[in-house]
């Protein structure tokens, strides 16, 4: 009884964060049952670790596109930086780590800090600028960043890492072995993600993101969206705080990017180009523009739906684009809208009087 009054307490964003958690919880439950008992195919088995790694991607990009108001077109290039430090700093530690989950989590980790490091450097110029120079900027700087993977060689021996931009002779290495191969990525990977580390990094990431657009940095973060010359009238560090959206989103943009790249026995640079950012940016518009669990859905929807088509081969791609087309019809249809919000709200309030949609979330976001 008190864990029910504790829950009918909560204001409504709480509820619906509660609900996004719950969700999730659930899918990975039931997808883990379905695994067990050889209900799913080994191809969508497969996709499990990619679409955590694109959930976290979405959640993450919804941070700057969504909450923040920036454009952003160079998300896939923070995911390159996580990917191949990922890769490096996981062979490195091959020989003096012997537990698999515990290099994969501490490659994550230094992975989206490096990510971290590289958004900070990118955001000093970016955030001076906004709307469509912002959108170009950020589009040019993951151009830049792939270009320098396809130049990057790294090797590892008995004297540690080496590294150069010109080829693997360049090295110097005693022996040892090539990580990053130039232009034909990063070679020889360990298989070390796995569903579960994946299912708890998003789990981290929209705790992450959830509890910063509630909290105080949150709410000044929307402020300088909706209105950037009367946040800094009341005395809001503009800046600042699209630096933290910007920095935060590259972290756990980086941190997909490792998870991702160990679950495949090679990566290369142009994995990570210009229209994987638009694979995440289509993610956030569909999902609906700073919500969170939209993101979560439709994610895993669009990474799904080409594997589920594969039957029909020769019309999935057509009826993919069919399948956006559509539900960006319905999502910006203002009648459909209304009466999902008007059920939204009669179930919220356990069928009472619905006068009164309620408080929405920022831009589209959980009612």
């Amino acid at each position: 009884m008190a864990m029910r009054e504790y829950f009918k307490n909560l204001s409504r964003a709480t509820k619906a964060d509660f609900i996004t958690y719950a969700l999730v919880i659930v899918a990975f439950l039931v997808v883990q049952f379905l695994a067990a008992n050889g209900a799913l195919s080994s191809s969508l088995q497969g996709q499990i670790v990619p679409i955590c790694a694109y959930i976290v991607m979405a959640v993450s990009l919804n941070l700057v596109v969504g909450i923040s108001g920036e454009l952003s077109l160079g998300h896939a290039g923070f995911m390159s930086v996580g990917a191949f430090v990922g890769v490096t700093v996981a062979s490195s530690l091959a020989a003096s780590v012997g537990d698999p989950m515990l290099r994969l989590v501490i490659s994550m980790l230094v992975g989206g800090i490096f990510a971290g490091i590289a958004g900070f450097l990118i955001g000093i110029p970016v955030m001076r600028l906004q709307g469509d120079y912002l959108a170009i900027v950020t589009l040019a700087f993951g151009e830049i960043i792939k270009n320098i993977l396809n130049n990057l060689y790294v090797g590892v021996d008995d004297r540690g890492l080496h590294f150069s931009m010109t080829s693997t002779a360049a090295l110097g290495m005693d022996g040892g072995k090539v990580i990053i191969n130039g232009p034909q990525g990063a070679v020889g990977i360990e298989k070390l993600s796995n569903p579960i580390i994946g299912f708890l990094l998003v789990m981290f990431a929209l705790i992450v993101v959830l509890n910063l657009i509630r909290s105080r940095s949150g709410r000044a973060i929307m402020a300088v969206r909706d209105n950037r010359i009367a946040a800094e009238s009341v005395g809001i560090n503009t800046t600042k705080y699209r630096m933290m959206a910007f920095v935060v989103s590259a972290v756990l943009a980086g941190m997909a990017g490792a998870l991702y790249a160990q679950n495949y026995s090679s990566i290369v640079p142009k994995k990570f180009d210009f229209n994987t950012s638009i694979l995440v940016l289509v993610f956030v518009v569909l999902g609906g523009m700073g919500n969170m669990r939209g993101s979560v859905i439709s994610a895993t929807v669009l990474t799904v739906l080409p594997e589920a088509l594969r039957a029909i081969n020769d019309y999935r791609m057509l009826l993919y684009a069919i399948v956006l087309i559509g539900v960006m019809l319905v999502t910006n249809n203002k009648q459909l809208r209304q009466m999902v919000d008007r059920l939204k709200g009669r179930l919220a309030r356990g069928g009472e009087d619905d006068d009164e949609v309620g408080e929405l979330a920022p831009e589209g976001g959980e009612a």
